[in-house]
């Protein structure tokens, strides 16, 4: 078991619909079973929302971006700098071991979200940016989560495990 004290919630991203530039929250109100309020899955107007699978929410690792940067390890032919808003996912997050929280609770401030599944790159992400990130994000493209319980969260959260 990997031993994890918390880490902390850096930006809060959301977007109306599929394929809508993302937008960045000062607080975001998430409802249990359902997502961010104002997020295209909330709404049902997600690229993937007609297909069955939990993405209430998605958290993605800032130091993917930093690694990124440094092409690190080397699987692109030029280093690749992208912003917390282009990832496309909810919640970029630092010091936090995703892909060891699937099926795992932890808390973001006071909400309670359940690991469900590591994301996977997808060719729809680099059509949108015109960037190589298939490889590069192989792995390592963030974690979808469902909403245990819900409230409102701000950049600068604590996230803590709890199982």
């Amino acid at each position: 078991m990997i031993q994890w004290s918390g880490g902390k919630l850096l930006h809060i991203h959301i977007a109306p619909s599929a394929s809508y530039e993302m937008e960045e929250l000062q607080q975001a109100e998430l409802i249990a079973g359902r997502g961010i309020v104002g997020d295209r899955y909330f709404n049902g107007t997600g690229t993937y929302s007609p297909k069955p699978d939990i993405r209430e929410v998605t958290l993605f690792d800032i130091d993917v971006l930093d690694a990124l940067e440094r092409n690190d390890p080397p699987l692109q032919s030029a280093p690749i700098k992208l912003t917390p808003a282009e990832h496309r996912r909810n919640l970029t997050v630092q010091g936090v071991p995703l892909n060891h929280l699937v099926g795992k609770r932890f808390k973001v401030g006071d909400v309670i979200l359940k690991g469900g599944r590591l994301n996977f790159p997808c060719k729809y992400l680099e059509e949108l940016l015109g960037m190589p990130l298939y490889l590069p994000l192989y792995n390592r493209s963030g974690l979808n989560c469902s909403i245990e319980v819900g409230g409102i969260i701000k950049p600068g959260a604590k996230i803590e495990p709890i199982d």
